[in-house]
């Protein structure tokens, strides 16, 4: 090993201080070539993480992403902030932490550079819509799967020369995805109709960002319709959720999948129901008469005579006869209330009257949980149980006529959708077709350098390689064969020139020269090889 260094330098110190330079000044410019190429060439593709920023917030985001280490850029027009690939949803989660940006959707911040002069009311009105609008449109961004939401208010107006006063109403763009969308449709306009004093639900128009009407008229989820829909799917999620608590742990997540159809009655009912108890009553009212009566009786009576028809004569009178009576009378009268009961029961809940479950598992796991006694009569003792498991964890009732069925089956790939086509090799390519071309254009770079500058160099300071061919030079001999005398050359420079050198490595080699003369003059080429032949016999 020593040697071998030894000779490495001694070979070193051969090429003498000038192409030692020469040669450290070729090294150092290529690797600066291919150091910057692959740099420039191979720098990172950038995407879109905000537009329409204001200057403010660009400055703010910068400072932010640079802290936290992220690259990014901006656009040509000062208000678009890129982000390298891949890294948007973690910048956008860094940003959001830190309250930004804050251009869009301005709320209540706008009576910060509202001045207090000069204003009037209908301006006053406007920007009290802007403020309300923009946080509304926060509050609605802040629900789980909403990205970006827009809200557009229209107050209520009482003209002069109109009767009736103009209702609010509302408008809401949502940019999200469809199963969040949809959810939180009927939230949202509840929310707005809750914030806009005098605004009904009703009155409230959601929509996506794709163009797609989710609510809007009267509420859907107060129609019989859309209850029962909903009512179903609930209670089939439901049941799905509990078997899939119950053989998840066994089975694993992916080794079974659950079906459920429940046919659901929500059908309003209201009962009334009079209960009478006549074992108990009660005393409602007593009344009572009490009447006592005396009865006197007498009467005068006297005997018809001449007497009596004489004047001035007092006739005698003599006493009748005389009778009396005495009655006691006692009435009670008791009036008793039977006791009574009144139901009256009003149900809005829901009844399910039939449920219809189908449940596929794994044939391999089941396989793999049995070992080597995995036998058909295994198998189905397996899925009996599980059967049995299912059954109880869904509240099966069979008189009720529920259906429960458990079967084993091969599972293939893509049993939660339809399977995504593999990207064939024209959309891969075009894929990647910015790194491919980066990668190719580094690879070009570099080939030209080496060939047109680090080949001809080291060329250079390698020196003039000696003639295949022993023997005079191409110059010696035609100087020295007969004809006219050549011109006087110039006088020689002391010393090889690069240039020189340059142009010796670049010289075609003897054998070429050769058989170019023979195609020029074969006489002169006979001679010369002639020459040649008695130069070395004469040696």
């Amino acid at each position: 090993m020593p040697e071998q260094l030894n000779a490495v330098v001694q070979n070193l110190k051969d090429f003498g201080p000038r192409r030692l330079a020469m040669m450290g000044g070729v090294i150092a410019l290529v690797l600066s070539v291919i150091a910057i190429a692959s740099i420039y060439l191979n720098r990172p593709a950038y995407e879109t993480l905000y537009v329409g920023l204001e200057r403010a917030d660009v400055n703010q985001i910068g400072l932010v992403l640079g802290e936290a280490g992220i690259g990014f850029d901006v656009a040509a027009d000062g208000t678009t902030v890129l982000v390298p690939t891949g890294t948007t949803a973690q910048a956008r989660m860094l940003l959001a932490e830190k309250g930004l940006p804050t251009s869009s959707n301005a709320g209540y911040e706008l009576f910060d550079n509202v001045g207090s002069l000069g204003l009037t009311s209908f301006m006053q009105q406007i920007t009290r819509v802007r403020a309300l609008e923009g946080e509304i449109a926060r509050t609605i961004q802040s629900i789980a799967g909403i990205r970006a939401a827009r809200v557009h208010i229209v107050m209520s107006e009482r003209a002069n020369f109109r009767r009736d006063e103009q209702k609010p109403s509302a408008s809401v763009v949502i940019r999200a995805s469809d199963a969040d969308s949809r959810r939180a449709a009927s939230s949202i306009r509840h929310l707005v109709s809750a914030a806009v004093p005098g605004l009904n639900a009703e009155d409230v128009t959601v929509l996506d960002s794709s163009g797609t009407l989710l609510a809007a008229g009267d509420d859907p989820n107060n129609s019989s319709l859309s209850r029962s829909f909903g009512v179903e799917r609930d209670v089939e999620m439901q049941i799905e959720d509990n078997i899939r608590r119950a053989l998840a742990p066994y089975l694993g997540p992916d080794n079974f999948r659950a079906s459920v159809k429940a046919e659901v009655n929500t059908d309003q009912r209201q009962t009334e129901e009079t209960i009478f108890d006549p074992e108990s009553r009660v005393e409602r009212s007593i009344q009572t008469v009490r009447a006592n009566e005396n009865n006197n009786q007498k009467s005068a009576g006297s005997t018809t005579t001449v007497e009596q028809n004489l004047p001035e004569a007092d006739p005698t009178t003599t006493e009748g006869p005389q009778s009396s009576s005495q009655s006691d009378r006692k009435e009670e009268t008791t009036n008793y209330e039977i006791n009574s009961k009144r139901i009256a029961t009003v149900s809005n809940g829901y009844t399910v009257t039939r449920m219809s479950i189908a449940v596929v598992v794994n044939r391999d796991r089941l396989t793999a949980i049995l070992g080597a006694d995995a036998t058909p009569e295994k198998l189905g003792e397996r899925i009996a149980e599980i059967q049995k498991l299912v059954a109880s964890a869904t509240g099966l009732n069979e008189p009720r006529g529920d259906i429960v069925n458990v079967s084993a089956v091969e599972f293939i790939d893509g049993l939660d959708g339809v399977p995504l086509e593999e990207p064939g090799i024209m959309a891969s390519v075009g894929q990647h077709a910015g790194t491919l071309i980066n990668a190719a254009a580094f690879i070009v770079v570099v080939f030209l350098v080496a060939f047109f500058g680090l080949r001809p160099m080291v060329a250079a300071i390698g020196g003039q390689a000696k003639p295949a061919i022993a023997g005079p030079s191409f110059e010696e001999v035609q100087n020295s064969l007969p004809g006219p005398e050549p011109a006087e050359a110039p006088p020689a420079i002391a010393g090889p020139t690069p240039l020189d050198e340059l142009r010796q490595k670049i010289r075609p080699a003897p054998q070429d020269r050769l058989a170019r003369m023979v195609d020029l003059n074969e006489e002169r080429t006979a001679l010369i090889l002639r020459k040649w032949a008695h130069q070395e016999q004469a040696a």
